[in-house]
């Protein structure tokens, strides 16, 4: 049941609670800095390794398709097996991922390494999340121990690729693998130290298994189609197979779970107006916000001409703005509301974005991009945590962690799609240029896309602004019935 680490009035106080809450933070920051950490890395491991420029960006979307497909199956096994458990196989399976990652030396081992490590990934995030819900009641209290929580996560999104460049630099692309290693061992020590044993798994609970693997291959099946389509071609046979079987899953799930007795997602869950906005608000934060970083790192490199290290000092300051922003974002929401928070953070994180487009040029300049980068970051801390209080509001401790995968599956979904989309806006026209020619193009198609990602956020922020405030009243769950009217 929902304790809080100190009353309303006090806050958050030293306790096993809020070391519970340190431990959660740092698991979710290990998880999210590894999205972006390897993007200062990709053209060492290119070279080492022999990826074409066509196949470089698997590095990345590999981790990104993995997470995306198993985050819901996460969140249900959070909930039914043990949330310590979960918490510890996903770690364990990080860690030993990021090892063979860093001993990786040939394309398939590292894409296999990375596709583990999302897979890990997906089963820390959600549980993150439900365990804070479940451990600080809602309110005041919990929406603090979110901002801090929501501020590791997106600072790690920035801090990945600062610390990829400073490892990298350093010690070589290897070093971003397995400095994962160093941090997930005592992530993992510390779970069996601070988080109280799980209790004896419920019996009249089911892990609706056909649900999960059709849900969970047909996510897959789609964001690989999204993912590597603009590389393969839209009408390739295996983009074209993906899509269609990704979806037929999708639609098997839902009958599936139309007749389930205990469906991996119940349907009084997608009731619950937070939680769906919550989803549609996550999956537009990542594909907008969340994919700046990887064009912004391209921009310092080929075109500012930066290295590794100075890519990743262009990143302090966003850091620095993004850890500010996400955790006084709970005291916000207190305070101003969530539909007021989320929609004053989208309007600048808007601004940001146009600012950042008008400044990228070919003969640009750090400082003339710091306005824009300031902005921006604002926007993304506060959201980040805010779509993620939305998501536990008002839903039960026993459904915690299925709630929690739902909405970070909108954000593994959005990343993904992001960058597809994204990443065609970039490059159009930019086949057969070379030298100053493909230069100048490639900052115009960066600078064309921070437009794209400012109107992505008004989509956003018009999505928020359909939001209907008022907090729904957490209701227990029903014991499991029979039949197709759950």
């Amino acid at each position: 049941m929902a304790s809080a680490g100190g009353s309303p009035q006090s806050g958050l106080g030293w306790n096993r609670e809020t070391a519970t809450l340190a431990l959660l933070s740092f698991a979710m920051l290990i998880v999210s800095l590894d999205q972006y950490i390897v993007v200062v890395a990709l053209p060492d491991i290119a070279r080492d390794l022999g990826y074409s420029a066509q196949t470089l960006q698997s590095v990345i979307s590999a981790y990104a398709v993995a997470s995306a497909g198993f985050l819901l199956f996460g969140g249900r096994a959070a909930d039914l097996i043990g949330r310590r458990r979960v918490l510890a196989t996903g770690l364990g399976l990080f860690a030993g991922a990021a090892l063979a990652g860093g001993l990786a030396t040939a394309p398939g081992t590292l894409l296999a390494a990375r596709a583990f490590q999302g897979l890990g990934g997906a089963l820390v995030f959600p549980t993150t999340l439900a365990l804070i819900n479940v451990t600080f009641a809602e309110g005041r209290v919990r929406n603090r121990a979110l901002g801090i929580w929501g501020g590791a996560g997106a600072a790690g999104l920035v801090i990945g690729v600062l610390l990829g460049g400073l490892l990298t630099h350093a010690f070589g692309w290897e070093a971003v693998f397995l400095v994962n290693v160093a941090l997930a061992g005592p992530a993992l020590f510390l779970a069996f130290v601070l988080i109280p044993k799980d209790r004896q798994r419920d019996r009249g609970r089911t892990f609706d298994l056909p649900g999960a693997l059709s849900v969970t291959l047909g996510v897959t099946l789609i964001v690989f189609a999204l993912v590597q389509g603009p590389g393969l071609g839209w009408l390739s046979p295996g983009i074209l197979f993906s899509a269609a079987a990704g979806l037929l899953l999708l639609g098997v799930f839902a009958l599936i779970e139309r007749n389930s007795s205990d469906p991996l997602v119940p349907p009084r869950l997608l009731a619950n107006r937070n939680l769906v906005t919550s989803l549609v608000i996550a999956f537009m934060f990542m594909a907008t916000f969340g994919s700046v970083l990887y064009f912004l790192s391209i921009y310092f490199q080929e075109i500012l001409g930066y290295d590794a290290l100075k890519t990743g000092a262009g990143f302090l300051i966003p850091t620095a703005v993004v850890v500010a922003g996400s955790t006084t974002a709970g005291q916000m929401v207190t305070r101003f509301g969530l539909q007021r928070t989320l929609l004053g953070a989208l309007a600048i994180g808007a601004l940001g974005a146009v600012l950042l487009g008008s400044a990228i040029a070919p003969d640009g300049s750090y400082s003339s991009l710091i306005p824009g980068l300031v902005a921006l970051s604002i926007g993304d801390g506060i959201v980040f945590t805010s779509m993620f209080i939305a998501a536990g509001t008002g839903v039960s401790d026993r459904e915690q962690g299925i709630a929690s995968g739902i909405a970070s599956t909108g954000s593994g979904m959005g990343a993904a799609v992001g960058l597809a989309i994204l990443v065609l806006v970039a490059t159009a026209g930019l086949d057969d240029l070379a030298g100053e020619r493909l230069q100048n193009e490639t900052a115009q198609g960066i600078s064309t896309t921070l437009f794209v990602v400012a109107a992505g956020i008004a989509l956003t922020f018009l999505v928020a602004l359909s939001r209907r405030e008022g907090r729904t009243e957490a209701q227990p769950a029903p014991v499991p019935c029979q039949g197709r009217r759950c």
